[in-house]
C-alpha cells in the first residue's frame, strides 16, 4: 500500500496520468501523500500542521459562490486586534495540476499569514475535472470580488490585496494579477479584481515558453491538456490566453517568485522579471536550494517559504497607521 501511495505521488507530481475506461484519473494531491513521496530522498522533513494560536480568528468554509456543480468555500484567518482597524489581505491559491489539490493545502500558510498582520484567505475553485478552463480563473476573480464587497467585515483593506498561488496555484494568482478586470474572465462594472501583488510559488507563467514543452507530450494526455480543452498543437489559442506572460506590462503588480530546484516549474519565469525591470516594477527572487516540488508543505522548507513571503508583503503592502 505504501509503496502504491508513493508511486502515486510521484506520478502526480510528474504530470503523468492513468487511465480507466479511458479516461484520465489522478491521485489525489495532499499534504500527507506529498510527504509520503518526498521523505525517502529528504528523510528530515516533517509535515506543516495547522497553526493554534489565541491571535487568530477563524471562519471556515464560508460558501463565496454557488454554480451549477458545487458551492465554492474559502477559509478566512484574520489578526486578533482593534475591532475597527483593517489588514492587507492575501487570497491563497492551492496547487494540483489544475485537476486535483484542496484549499486545504494552503490553511496553514493563510494561518500563518493572519499572524503576521494580514487576513489570510486559502479558496477553492472549480477543478478542470469538473469544469475545464476558465471556470476557475472567473471563479478566483470572484473571490477577489467577494473580498472587497465584505472587505468591512472580514477587516480587509480592499486597497491592498495580494494572491498567493503554489504550483498550477501558482500560474492561475499570475494570471489573476495580470489580467486585471479583463473582459476574458468576467468584468464587473462595481467591483474590481484588481490585484496589488503576486507571490508565485514555484509555478509556470507561460503553457506555450519554451521552457514549458514538458507541459505538452505528443500522444499523451497531460493535467494542461485537460484543463486547457486540448494539448497545444489542439487548443493553442487556449494555451497562449491562459499564459500569464502574454499580458505582463507597466501594469504588472509587484511580484515575488520563490522556487525550488526543479528548472520546469520556472518557464517563463525569467522573460517576466525582463519585463519587470524594464518597467522598473518591483520584484524578488529566490530559488531554494537543493529543494523539491511542493516544497512549501514540508518544514523545514515552509519556515522559508513564510520569511519570504512576509517580507516581501510587508515591502509593498503595508497598511497604512
Amino acid at each position: 500500500m505504501k509503496f502504491f501511495l508513493s508511486l502515486c505521488g510521484v506520478l502526480f507530481l510528474m504530470g503523468n496520468t492513468s487511465f480507466a475506461q479511458d479516461k484520465p484519473t489522478y491521485p489525489p494531491y495532499t499534504i500527507e501523500l506529498t510527504y509520503q513521496k518526498l521523505k525517502k530522498d529528504y528523510p528530515f522533513i516533517t509535515t506543516i500542521e495547522p497553526l493554534k494560536s489565541n491571535k487568530i480568528k477563524s471562519k471556515e468554509n464560508i460558501v463565496y459562490k454557488k454554480t451549477n456543480t458545487s458551492k465554492l468555500k474559502l477559509d478566512v484567518y484574520i489578526p486578533k486586534g482593534l475591532s475597527k482597524k483593517t489588514y492587507p489581505a492575501v487570497l491563497l491559491i492551492h496547487g494540483g495540476g489544475w485537476l486535483v489539490g484542496s484549499k486545504e493545502n494552503e490553511r496553514v500558510m493563510a494561518q500563518y499569514l493572519a499572524l503576521n498582520g494580514y487576513v489570510g484567505i486559502s479558496v477553492s475553485y472549480r477543478l478542470g475535472l469538473e469544469a475545464t478552463y476558465p471556470a476557475g480563473v472567473t471563479d478566483l476573480k470572484d473571490a477577489v470580488r467577494w473580498m472587497r464587497k465584505y472587505a468591512k467585515k472580514y477587516h480587509i483593506n480592499p486597497d491592498k490585496i495580494a494572491v498567493l498561488g503554489a504550483s498550477a496555484g501558482a500560474q492561475l494568482a499570475a494570471l489573476i494579477g495580470v489580467t486585471p478586470n479583463s473582459s476574458i474572465y468576467g468584468y464587473d462594472t462595481y467591483i474590481s479584481d484588481e490585484i496589488q501583488a503576486i507571490v508565485n510559488i514555484d509555478g509556470i507563467v507561460s503553457f506555450i515558453h519554451p521552457e514549458a514543452a514538458a507541459e505538452s507530450k505528443p500522444g499523451k494526455v497531460s493535467m494542461a491538456g485537460t484543463w486547457l480543452n486540448g494539448e497545444k498543437e489542439e487548443n493553442f489559442k487556449n494555451w497562449k490566453e491562459a499564459s500569464p506572460l502574454e499580458y505582463v506590462g507597466k501594469n504588472t503588480p509587484p511580484t515575488l517568485f520563490i522556487n525550488s530546484a526543479q528548472p520546469r516549474f520556472h518557464a517563463g519565469r525569467d522573460d517576466m522579471i525582463a519585463i519587470l525591470n524594464k518597467y522598473d516594477i518591483y520584484n524578488e527572487v529566490h530559488t531554494i536550494p537543493d529543494s523539491p516540488h511542493s516544497f512549501w508543505l514540508m518544514h523545514p522548507w515552509f519556515e522559508t517559504t513564510l520569511n519570504y513571503t512576509i517580507n516581501f508583503l510587508n515591502k509593498v503592502l503595508k497598511d497604512e497607521k
